[in-house]
């Protein structure tokens, strides 16, 4: 994938993590960041357990996915 549509995947992948997992957007750059780690993040993981999703809608699943992890340890990090 060329670094523009990662860009966009991983800035809506950031945002809805951010929308599930605290209710409210952590702001353009950070959802960009978080979305992008998020979507190799996911990627990785899902790979592991035997699931590959093509297409827009796939890497966009997986990126949030990956975000979600990414926030929810990011949490758990964040607690201690």
């Amino acid at each position: 994938m060329s670094i523009v549509p990662l860009l966009i995947i991983g800035g809506i992948a950031g945002w809805l993590a951010g929308k599930i997992m605290q209710g409210r957007g952590l702001g353009v750059w950070a959802n960009i960041a978080v979305g992008v780690v998020g979507a190799l993040l996911g990627r990785a993981l899902l790979e592991q357990l035997g699931v590959h999703m093509d297409g827009v809608v796939g890497q966009l699943l997986t990126a949030t996915v990956g975000a979600i992890g990414l926030l929810w340890l990011a949490k758990l990090i964040n607690k201690a």
